[in-house]
């Protein structure tokens, strides 16, 4: 039915495209998952681009709304126009110790994504290093953070900086007592 695995930046748009059609249907994602029989769950993997729907899955979920598959991929929606953000309006998409926080409530229409990362202590991106189509960078403005990048690994302060083929498999972990800010860019916006 689905895939969750290699999803890449058309999965993201897709799923944009299915949470403006249904927020113009009126219908929240639990709603229109009761309405066609799927789990919630499902409507919001697709929704954030972490899961790829079948052309059935997806007729299925369309049928609920209602609209067509060619109606579905014709629909253009618009990209963020907005400038300029202030400190709160920035999006959380981070959890737990991990904060990330992006600039723009949507990356559809965008070639790059900019991120605000704060690791609190003991925070990681995981111990499975993960790897992604694209180039990304950033710079260390407070703690510490060990990155991995494939075999190459090194710890970074204040005004330390990477810059990496993201396609090599990645990781982050904070170290030291105090929480590490980074701000970092990544194009296409495909994390």
């Amino acid at each position: 039915m689905v895939n969750t695995h290699n999803t890449t930046s058309q999965d993201k748009e897709l799923g944009h495209r299915l949470r403006v059609i249904r927020e113009r249907a009126g219908l929240s994602q639990r709603a229109l998952a009761k309405k066609v029989g799927v789990p919630n769950s499902t409507i919001s993997l697709i929704e954030s681009g972490k899961m790829n729907p079948s052309v059935g899955a997806l007729r299925k979920i369309l049928d609920g709304i209602p609209i067509s598959l060619s109606a579905f991929f014709e629909f253009q929606p618009d990209a963020e126009r907005q400038i300029f953000y202030a400190a709160d309006e920035l999006t959380e998409i981070g959890k737990g110790k991990l904060s990330l926080r992006q600039i723009g409530g949507t990356l559809f229409g965008r070639a790059m994504m900019i991120l605000q990362e704060t690791y609190g202590p003991g925070a990681d991106t995981g111990r499975v290093m993960y790897g992604h189509e694209g180039e990304e960078g950033g710079i260390v403005l407070s703690g510490r953070v060990e990155i991995t990048v494939g075999e190459e690994r090194k710890v970074l302060g204040p005004g330390d900086a990477y810059y990496f083929d993201s396609r090599l498999p990645h990781r982050f972990r904070q170290v030291g007592a105090e929480p590490c800010v980074v701000f970092s860019a990544c194009t296409p916006p495909t994390f």
